[in-house]
């Protein structure tokens, strides 16, 4: 992303105008934002505006409340009202950067009632500003579409163009991510800093277990870079698999096998916080590589009828903390009797032994494996 240009014509608007400005792209995240010495502090960033800077985009609800006013079709400026209760505080005027009749992107300057004459002006800056974010998005399709070949396994020559077209980037570490659920059907969203190529790749072999509610988005991004654009690219209830990084575009595919697996880690397991990284999933670099649905072990198969989730998580937290039975006890919240109690009932629903080993490593991997397709969220 051209961050020096954007800023420039950012600054050049808000020259014009004697106001703050700020660009978003039309995901609502930020591009880039300017300051205005004259303004005041409580007028230059009011929460909307602090949320978006310090966040790097829009509340969901912030999106929907601008939108209502018909920014997404606008060819002019467009008013937007102040809504205190909304976090608006102030007034405020949204500039369409448009390009071939599209909307690329947003605008945004406090609305200090401008001359007619200097709104135009900035009217023709931000359409330089929709004039790159279409180029940008004809040269992101393009790299999206060559990701997508370079994901494909037995694609000849695929990871080679991709390597072309990415110039200098493609010597650099990368990082492939894996974002679910995703819409195969929705368009990849605009990149977001330190992303290089975004597709919805089609599932590939029998490992790729299809997820629940949707499809996978695939993000080729900078190592340095994987977790931010893993958090710019999550939406409500989605999760996001990070690979291990990589130089250059070779092995692809493998990469793509390990973001998927973080993914369905990150998924099963709340302490990944939602973005799971392949070099920190412990058992479940093993457990992933399972096929996908498959029927529990017939030991623990009644353990894990929905009646019995309170003696799952007791066996699974007891496990966790090496059959440790006062911090297990301690995790759960629960008295040590009560903990000797559970897992008395647990050997005679199994007829598993937790005093030996592999009946112990046997239980704690199926409660580990069933939680991969219907874990959290």
């Amino acid at each position: 992303m051209r961050g020096d240009e954007y800023q420039e014509l950012v600054d050049e608007i808000g020259a014009l105008l004697g106001t703050p400005a700020t660009l978003e792209d039309r995901d609502f995240r930020l591009i880039a934002f300017g300051a205005h010495e004259g303004a005041a502090p409580e007028a230059a960033v009011d929460p909307v505006r602090a949320h978006s800077i310090l966040r790097r985009r829009s509340e969901p609800a912030v999106r929907e409340w601008f939108e209502g006013f018909g920014i997404a079709t606008a060819a002019g400026p467009v008013r937007v009202p102040a809504q205190p209760a909304a976090g608006v505080l102030t007034g405020r005027i949204c500039l369409p950067a448009r390009a071939g009749g599209v909307v690329r992107g947003y605008v945004w300057v406090l609305d200090n009632d401008p001359p007619a004459p200097r709104l135009a002006a900035s009217m023709a800056v931000a359409g330089r500003i929709g004039a790159l974010l279409a180029g940008e998005a004809r040269a992101g399709a393009r790299l999206g579409e060559l990701l997508a070949a370079a994901l494909a396994p037995g694609a000849p020559g695929a990871s080679e163009e991709l390597a072309a077209a990415l110039g200098p980037a493609a010597g650099e570490p990368l990082a492939l991510l894996a974002v679910t659920p995703w819409d195969a059907e929705r368009p990849p969203p605009a990149l977001p800093p330190g992303a290089l190529a975004l597709c919805a790749p089609r599932p590939l072999g029998a490992w790729a277990v299809p997820p629940a509610g949707g499809g996978r988005l695939a993000a080729l991004a900078r190592a340095a870079a994987a977790r931010a654009v893993a958090g710019g690219l999550r939406g409500p209830g989605a999760v996001a698999g990070v690979a291990a990084a990589r130089r250059g575009v070779a092995g692809l595919p493998a990469a793509w096998r390990e973001a998927v697996a973080a993914a369905r880690a990150a998924r099963a397991e709340r302490r990944f916080g939602g973005v799971a990284e392949w070099a920190a999933l412990g058992p479940y670099r093993l457990l992933t590589a399972l096929p996908g649905g498959a029927a529990p072990d017939p030991a623990v198969r009644a353990l894990l009828r929905p009646e019995n989730a309170p003696l799952a998580r007791t066996a699974e937290t007891f496990l966790d903390h090496a059959g440790h039975p006062g911090r297990a006890a301690e995790a759960l919240g629960i008295h040590r009797q009560t903990l000797y109690y559970r897992l008395n009932r647990i050997a005679r629903l199994t007829g598993l032994d937790l005093d030996r080993g592999p009946d112990r490593l046997l239980l704690h991997m199926s409660l580990k494996a069933a939680r991969l397709d219907d874990g959290p969220a």
